[in-house]
């Protein structure tokens, strides 16, 4: 029975034989990762390994080790550099894969996932291994269709013959959860703290997913290497900010600065290398000029990149296309280096207090189940103003949850000094050396007086910093004001329209009124009602505004309270009580 490994090119590979058993397995076309488990294989000691003893799981982000976002970004870049992804056969031995591949050198870690059939994820120890493998391909047969060669650390597995052999998997599901079974899981939870921290377990990257991330962006630097020498392709955003939910875009940047830099300093010898610079007017132009170049090579020669558009004239020019092995959406944009040190930012801060990313995820999908966000660009309340939004009023607590950006801006030394296009983006970048809060408020309270803040909050005279972490009179009209924390002429939340904000600041009135009547501690409650977090996920009621004009910290009349009571009846279609717990059945 004959089987052939392939370097993936468009249209078709390069072959190579091997001899491997196969299982089918149903195609999809999102991304479902699942890890390989099986005792005694590399994903299952990874997965034991993870799991730390007497504690819950919850994800990898909240093990975040106090790192710098540099080290991080360069560990994970050189663990992909190590890694290959193989589109696999819907039948296949995992024993017999992996004991193929090792042949090429140890292999440190494993696992597979569907997009578009089914892949699977390798990393090496050594790098060597990856050039090992890659040799032992060879060309396409005569009469197959014509494909263009490109070295690559992507290959096809062929296999001519189908076995019965059956591979020992464990499902691991790495799309966001389905409305009806978060609620289910919200309805579980024991207390309103628990509901924040089981969202957040629900929708946070994956150790997997990350990988498979930070492959995607080494895989395409191997495209734009073959223009640009020494370029890196950085993923920014929420991909890597930690605050990143499951399914969420790929955002990735092309920094040139090495390759610009390539002589600088280099003096001696007696031989030159010769540059043809050709100049153009602006670095704007150029920009577009590198993009489309990318653009071109991505569309025509990368494997697995479909659906590539260039949008040049945007106020950022990029390239968007969709990466159909991984099955992420991605934007390749190019000079985005305040981009990757906001993602920093926000990397520091949510890595300070495990309350952060917990009351970011809530705040986020809050917004989101009431249709304040989209991801449709107009005049909505994008997820970084959110964002924003939390760490300002984190920062106003007392004591504060979260320094200003002017504080760790003076707790940086030389080496953190960073200046951006003429903007200061200078912050202290050791975590070790920013001191913890004192503050021990719970989750369920910072959730109710976020929305009581925010509910009350002055947005037509005040704007938001968090580089001073106080209220601002508003440089201009725009309804909602939030200062770019390094760019600090611009407001990120310009496209606000007013009545967008209006409808936050009615939704973030009727929020808090909900936290402050209810007793939401769980237990106590009966058990066919939803309470806490679920409460103010429902829709809400017809009577919203006249509800959320209620003084949030005066005694609720009865005629309000029945009000309420019929707001969540018309909102509810199935709560039911089994063996003491919350459960509920809600049209998804």
């Amino acid at each position: 029975m004959c089987r052939f490994l392939t370097m993936a090119v468009p249209g078709v590979g390069l072959l190579t034989r091997l001899h491997l058993y196969a299982q089918r397995r149903s195609r999809v076309q999102r991304p479902v990762l699942r890890l390989l488990s099986c005792p005694g294989t590399v994903a299952e000691d990874l997965r034991r390994d993870e799991q730390p003893s007497g504690s819950v799981e919850t994800g990898f982000e909240d093990k975040i080790p106090k790192k710098r976002f540099s080290e991080m970004q360069n560990e994970r870049r050189e663990q992909a550099q190590r890694t290959v992804l193989i589109h696999c056969p819907e039948k296949i031995s995992e024993k017999k894969f992996l004991k193929y591949l090792s042949q090429h050198g140890p292999i440190n870690n494993h696992f597979f996932y569907e997009s578009f059939g089914l892949y699977a994820v390798v990393e090496f120890c050594q790098k060597e291994s990856v050039r090992s493998l890659q040799n032992e391909t060879h060309a396409p047969s005569k009469g197959m269709e014509v494909a263009i060669p490109f070295r690559s650390r992507f290959f096809n597995l062929k296999l001519k013959n189908q076995t019965s052999e059956r591979s020992c998997v464990q499902m691991s599901n790495q799309l966001p959860p389905s409305s009806k079974k978060l609620f289910e899981v919200l309805c579980d939870a024991e207390s309103v703290d628990d509901q924040l921290n089981a969202l957040l377990k629900e929708f946070q990257l994956t150790e997997e997913n990350t990988k498979l991330r930070y492959l995607t962006c080494s895989l395409i630097e191997d495209i734009a290497a073959a223009y640009f020498p020494d370029c890196v392709v950085r993923p920014f955003g929420s991909s890597v900010n930690t605050f990143g939910k499951l399914g969420c875009d790929l955002d990735m940047f092309l920094d040139l600065n090495e390759t610009r830099n390539l002589s600088t300093n280099k003096t001696s010898g007696n031989f030159l290398m010769e540059f043809q610079v050709k100049n153009v007017p602006s670095e704007r132009i150029a920009t577009q000029k590198i993009l489309s170049v990318i653009g071109e090579c991505l569309d025509n020669f990368s494997p697995g990149c479909v659906g590539v558009q260039k949008i040049l004239n945007a106020r950022c020019p990029l390239v968007r296309f969709s990466h159909q092995a991984s099955g992420f959406q991605c934007d390749l944009t190019t000079n985005n280096r305040i981009a990757l040190t906001s993602s920093e930012l926000l990397y520091i801060y949510g890595a300070l207090d495990s309350r952060v990313r917990a009351l970011v995820f809530t705040v986020r999908y809050w917004a989101r189940a009431h249709s304040l966000t989209s991801s449709i660009p107009g005049a909505w309340i994008t997820n970084f103003s959110l964002t924003m939004m939390v760490i300002f009023f984190l920062q106003t607590r007392s004591p504060p949850i979260l320094p200003t950006l002017d504080c760790l801006q003076t707790l940086a030394d030389a080496e953190d000094k960073c200046i951006i296009e003429g903007n200061n983006c200078t912050f202290v970048r050791d975590l070790n050396r920013i001191k913890p809060s004192e503050n021990t408020e719970t989750l369920e309270l910072l959730l109710k007086e976020f929305f009581e803040y925010f509910g009350n909050f002055a947005f037509n005279k005040n704007s938001i910093n968090i580089r001073q972490g106080r209220e601002q009179n508003k440089p201009d009209s725009s309804p909602l004001y939030i200062q770019n924390p390094f760019e600090t002429s611009l407001n990120i939340s310009k496209n606000v329209s007013q009545s967008q904000l209006q409808k936050f600041v009615d939704l973030a009135q009727e929020s808090a009124w909900i936290l402050q009547q209810e007793d939401l501690g769980g237990p106590s409650m009966s058990g066919n009602q939803p309470w806490g977090l679920v409460a103010l996920l429902l829709p809400s009621g017809a009577n919203r505004k006249s509800l959320g004009k209620k003084k949030s910290r005066k005694p609720a009349s009865e005629k309000v309270k029945v009000l309420l009571e019929s707001i969540k009846s018309n909102r509810t279609e199935n709560f039911t009580n089994t063996n003491g717990k919350r459960n509920v059945s809600t049209q998804t």
